[in-house]
């Protein structure tokens, strides 16, 4: 009886522990698959105010503060954009002081906690660039899609999607330099996002079945006149841009792909949000697991290595750097490598996740020139 018992009770324990690691790593998971539009990233460090004067602002002293170029600086109420960081200006040793360019909204005070984001802008095309726009509604697989429009004269339309942990006021940081080329801007908000349809399942599956909202956005772009499409993808926004190069019905329409910080490998990028969330490296693979099972995100795809779809990859520039803790920056060294004919690589240093414009918005802008300019 004591060994029936003894038995009883080990195998108990087995499957509570087998039930608490399934749990664990579904909760690890929810760091990619619940990344919420418009709030920062687990890798994102808070930062706090320590004081801010006319056209300055003290943070805390932390790498992320230390970032070269121009970011939006959010708050929980309150949006700001900072500029260089200030090496002259007096300070204590445990604070960073930047140029402060401006408060959007809300204010700053000494104790606020607040998170570097890639959103310089916000609010929509009008209110913040002052360029008329129309709101337009793109039918899609699950429902319409509200989606901003900002005429041009070219008959190559840009489609630009965002990507994790931003949303598509993202597109408004290079919106004013495609208007002044005259390029129409289609800025598109997917599966997910405010006013779009909610997935089925509530998850966020990294491009494998958003995809299909830019390919309804392409086709809305052909019906109202453009010849051809150029997709400017940040983030997995990037990956959707891969994805419906390789699959839409209309790729033949798509004479060119900006990925800003692909992810071309989802588990590694789940792995790196997870472990930002301190879930314990032991946990990572029941997190890659429960991602596979509750998305059918089953082997990376996307993988540069062994993508076949890369194989007619239209021209494609892409924005990365070393720094990216979020979409390992290898991945896209290897697909400029093993394209070198289709792909160029502009390599960008000191900036995170999705911000290579931030970082230098002037060289940014003048390779995707060079880049746009044979498309147009």
């Amino acid at each position: 009886m004591r060994t029936v018992t003894a038995t009883a009770a080990a195998v108990t324990a087995a499957l509570a522990a087998g039930a608490a690691g399934i749990a664990a790593g579904r909760l690890a998971s929810d760091a990619a698959l619940k990344a919420p539009p418009g709030r920062p990233l687990p890798t994102e460090p808070r930062l706090t105010v320590h004081a801010t004067a006319a056209g300055r602002i003290a943070l805390t002293r932390d790498l992320a503060a230390l970032r070269p170029g121009m970011y939006g600086l959010g708050g929980e109420g309150s949006h700001a954009v900072v500029g260089p960081v200030l090496d002259a200006e007096s300070h204590s040793a445990d604070t960073v002081v930047r140029r402060l360019e401006r408060v959007t909204h809300g204010t700053l005070k000494p104790g606020d906690k607040v998170w570097l984001t890639p959103n310089v802008y916000v609010g929509d095309p009008r209110a913040a660039l002052g360029l008329d726009h129309a709101d337009v509604d793109i039918p899609g697989e699950l429902g319409t899609l509200p989606a901003w429009f900002v005429p041009g004269m070219r008959g190559t339309w840009v489609i630009a999607v965002h990507g994790l942990g931003t949303t598509r006021e993202h597109s408004m940081n290079v919106m004013e330099f495609l208007h002044r080329h005259r390029f129409p801007v289609l800025a598109l908000a997917y599966r997910g996002d405010l006013g779009a349809p909610r997935p089925p399942d509530g998850l966020n599956h990294l491009g494998e079945t958003e995809w299909r909202d830019l390919d309804a956005a392409i086709r809305y772009a052909v019906h109202h006149g453009a010849r051809q499409v150029v997709l400017h993808g940040w983030s997995t926004g990037a990956t959707m841009a891969l994805r419906a190069a390789a699959h839409s019905g209309l790729r033949e329409r798509i004479s060119g792909l900006v990925l800003d910080s692909p992810v071309l490998s989802w588990e590694a990028t789940l792995r790196a949000l997870a472990s930002a969330r301190r879930t314990p490296g032991a946990l990572l693979p029941l997190a890659v697991r429960a991602a596979q099972g509750r998305t059918g995100l089953y082997g990376d795809r996307l993988d540069a290595a062994a993508a076949p779809e890369l194989l007619d990859i239209p021209p494609t520039l892409i924005f990365h750097g070393p720094d990216d803790t979020v979409a390992p920056w290898r991945h896209s060294r290897r697909l400029a490598a093993i394209r070198p004919d289709r792909v160029a690589l502009h390599t960008v240093r000191q900036a995170p996740h999705a911000a290579m414009w931030n970082a230098d918005p002037k060289a940014y802008e003048e390779v995707l020139r060079r880049f746009l300019t044979p498309l147009m």
